[in-house]
């Protein structure tokens, strides 16, 4: 006995893999939500560091001496003025180092920076607010300033200012990024502890849900273990209402379970008649033998012999039906149609009423001689059973196959009783008698053949007032063997 394995189940593996692919899209997400939001608050630094650079670098350009710059304070935004050479001329108040930059330098060297009293004196260029210029932004980079002890990381920005006396210099500034990585390590901190509580919800959601979508599975199962139990093939399973791929599913297992009911049933009446069948030829046989037995001169030799005969025939019509209902293929052989009825009515010298038999050219189908001689000859023992003087035997080639006609003079077969008379063990009247040597098979062998065959045999009125039966079955493919 197999036990249920609780994660084995489709909605253990539905809730595993909602939960997995969530888990999977929310860590995506919220990388991609972190990583913009790092980015939006660089920028923002990058922005702040620009302003107060070119704040200074608007300074230096106006002229104003690097020992008089007015600094913004150092632990928002650290600045260092370098030149192009390197060297430091203006750094904030505090700032004890400096990397990121490309000069670590944090002492200013002696520089005589711009003299607006020189200047003056050797023309109007101090009154000039043309005299000094300020570049555009040159490089953005991160780097870290100690300041007053404290180390931090900041984003620098690099500018150009170029002072009266024409000279380039570079402003360094930076922006502090201990709000970024705070704000980033806050927001990543949130999503860390809410994403097992949403992960939680999506699974107990998709359990739920689950359960409910495969309640119908679940009771399905249930129905066809108890009908297993049973062996009870009358019951059914239930049919949702929702018309989806599980309401399709049940009604198809019922459908299955009808026609398996009807399979079976159909078998167990097939046994009980082939009992019934054979217990008659086989009674009389042993009753003429245990006479003979005890009286030899009232052996019925002919009787016993006709007996065994109809033992025969039929023992061999069971093993025939049986290898149809097995699903015995006949073959893909070339037959025409027409030179077998020519030679089984040849064959036919002792029966009482003679065959009339026609057949057009080029009535070849595909299939087994043997099983199509068979249908043949149950055609034609039906007709002599029934027929009063006359059958005839027809072949013809039509645009849709070949049709293969059995008529008879007698009195035919009520339409009503049509389709019955193709069941196994059935007799219509007195004529269908054991002593007529009918067992009720014939008619049901031949058509299990013709539609082995891809064709169909049906019932019908003949011209003359008797029965008229048609077996209808597909040409033969050109080039077939």
């Amino acid at each position: 006995m197999s036990r249920r394995r609780p994660f084995g189940s489709v909605r253990a593996k539905a809730t595993l893999g909602a939960t997995l692919v969530v888990a999977v899209a929310l860590l995506a997400a919220g990388v991609a939500v972190l990583l913009a939001l790092r980015d939006n608050l660089g920028g923002q630094a990058d922005a702040a560091a620009d302003a107060a650079a070119r704040r200074v670098a608007s300074q230096i350009a106006a002229g104003t001496p690097y020992t008089e710059l007015e600094l913004p304070d150092a632990e928002d935004h650290p600045v260092q003025v370098v030149d192009r050479d390197g060297r430091v001329l203006a750094v904030s108040e505090d700032l004890e180092a400096i990397s990121g930059t490309g000069v670590p330098g944090v002492t200013p060297a002696p520089s005589p920076g711009p003299d607006r009293d020189d200047d003056a004196e050797d023309g109007d260029d101090a009154d000039d607010p043309e005299a000094g210029s300020v570049g555009a932004t040159t490089r953005h980079g991160e780097g870290r300033a100690t300041v007053d002890g404290h180390d931090a990381p900041y984003r620098f920005s690099e500018v150009e200012a170029t002072d009266p006396r024409d000279e380039t210099v570079r402003v360094h500034a930076g922006a502090s990024l201990a709000g970024r990585r705070s704000t980033v390590g806050t927001a990543a901190l949130v999503m860390l502890a809410g994403l097992p509580l949403l992960l939680g919800v999506v699974a107990v959601v998709t359990w739920l849900v689950t359960r409910r979508a495969l309640r119908p599975v679940e009771d399905i199962r249930r129905e066809m273990a108890a009908i297993t139990a049973s062996a009870d093939l009358s019951r059914r399973v239930p049919e949702p209402v929702s018309g989806d791929e599980i309401a399709r599913l049940a009604r198809t297992t019922n459908e299955t379970l009808a026609a398996l009911e009807g399979s079976v049933e159909r078998q167990r009446r097939f046994v009980a008649d082939a009992s019934h069948e054979l217990r008659s030829p086989i009674a009389s046989l042993r009753t003429q033998l245990e006479v003979a037995a005890a009286h030899p001169d009232l052996l019925d030799l002919p009787g016993a012999v006709e007996d065994t005969v109809r033992l025969q025939h039929l023992a061999t019509d069971l093993l025939l039906l049986a290898r149809l209902d097995a699903g015995e293929r006949p073959g893909d052989g070339r037959v025409d149609l027409g030179e077998l009825l020519a030679g089984e009515v040849a064959q036919r010298t002792g029966d009482r009423i003679g065959v009339r038999a026609e057949a057009d050219a080029g009535a070849v189908v595909a299939g087994s001689r043997q099983q199509l001689a068979r249908v043949i000859g149950n055609l034609l023992d039906n007709a002599q059973r029934h027929a009063d003087a006359r059958i005839t035997a027809t072949v013809r080639v039509t645009g849709g196959g070949v049709l293969l006609c059995v008529d008879d003079d007698g009195a035919g077969v009520p339409e009503a009783e049509r389709d019955r008379v193709f069941e196994r063990f059935v007799r219509l009247d007195d004529a269908r008698s054991r002593d007529d040597g009918g067992a009720g098979l014939g008619l049901a062998i031949a058509r299990d053949v013709a539609r082995r065959h891809d064709g169909d045999l049906t019932v019908d009125q003949a011209p003359d007032g008797g029965a008229r039966f048609t077996l209808r079955l597909p040409p033969a493919e050109v080039g077939s063997s």
